[in-house]
């Protein structure tokens, strides 16, 4: 049952392959002429979608690499609509209800925080809607898009947010800073259409599930990672498309980690920072009991914020 239970609803995450899988189950993955690398000598091509339970189990992977080959890796950030309605109702799962105990399992086994309860207090109809904003916000600003994502997955995995509602999308954009009625207007518009491509890319690949991370080139060399796996995959997908890219050295500091993360998790912290994951958590919170970080914790773990003084 259990299996079944995985095939047929997508916001049920596989733990034993990291992935949440998409409901039309295509697996025919293509060499799409649309991978292409236009800015810097890797491209990752990263499915993934704003409530995907999994994906947020590789932000620690995936901020490290940012750091270490962010100088010669793009991370181009594509919406897979992981669940555009709750039309289905099959394998013991047609209800929000029933995922909220499923987060609560995926979150220790991730050990990233995520609280459940959302699924019993104020559940999403869709994700459509955070996966549109999100394009949207691409329309404005990339990077600034980027950290929008991060600020409706923390508003929804840790702080139970309904992040369809646009009152909430709104203040995560402002929070980031992007023109809040500029984004409306586009995802009113054009980003509807933007995330169509996505979706369109997304089947011409072959994507099944999230997350599913391309690592392509110009040359055409192209590796495949599925699911959310350890570092170390990544990196050597990365360095088998081409072998030339050298890591960057970064500080691994608190003081400069918070300075280019500002919310970071005991596994964050621990991944980027080489501190031992059960020292990691003691870390933290001295720096809360000096006044340098703030903590917000929920049922299934906590996450830390720096204090601008």
């Amino acid at each position: 049952m259990k299996n079944e239970t995985i095939k047929s609803n997508p916001l049920l995450c596989d733990i034993e392959t990291g992935m949440c899988e998409t409901t039309d189950g295509n697996t025919n993955a293509t060499n799409s002429n649309n991978v292409q690398s236009t800015k810097k000598s890797v491209k990752l091509i990263y499915y993934t979608d704003p409530i995907c339970s999994s994906c947020w189990g590789i932000e620690p992977q995936l901020r490290k690499l940012k750091l270490e080959y962010g100088n010669a890796v793009e991370i181009d950030y594509r919406m897979g609509g992981l669940l555009p309605d709750w039309s289905y109702n099959s394998g013991g799962i047609g209800k929000p209800s029933d995922v909220a105990s499923h987060w609560d399992e995926v979150s220790a086994h991730y050990d990233m925080p995520i609280d459940g309860d959302l699924w019993l207090e104020d559940p999403l109809d869709s994700s459509y809607p955070p996966s549109i904003a999100y394009k949207a916000a691409q329309m404005q600003d990339v990077e600034k898009a980027n950290l929008f994502m991060r600020e409706i997955r923390e508003m929804v995995f840790l702080h139970k947010k309904n992040i369809a509602k646009w009152e909430h999308l709104a203040t995560a954009a402002k929070t980031v800073g992007l023109h809040v009625e500029q984004l409306k207007t586009d995802f009113d518009g054009k980003a509807k259409a933007m995330f169509e491509e996505d979706l369109k890319l997304g089947r011409e690949l072959g994507v099944r599930g999230f997350p599913t991370i391309f690592v392509v080139d110009d040359a055409g060399n192209k590796e495949i990672v599925y699911g959310t796996r350890p570092y170390a995959f990544y990196e050597m997908a990365i360095l088998k498309v081409n072998p030339n890219i050298t890591k960057s050295e970064y500080s691994k500091t608190w003081e400069k980690l918070f300075a280019i993360y500002p919310t970071l998790t005991a596994k964050e912290f621990s991944e980027l920072s080489g501190t031992p994951r059960n020292e990691s958590e003691t870390v933290l919170n001295e720096l809360v009991s000096e006044g340098n970080l703030e903590k917000y914790t929920t049922k299934n773990g906590s996450i830390w914020t720096k204090i601008n003084i």
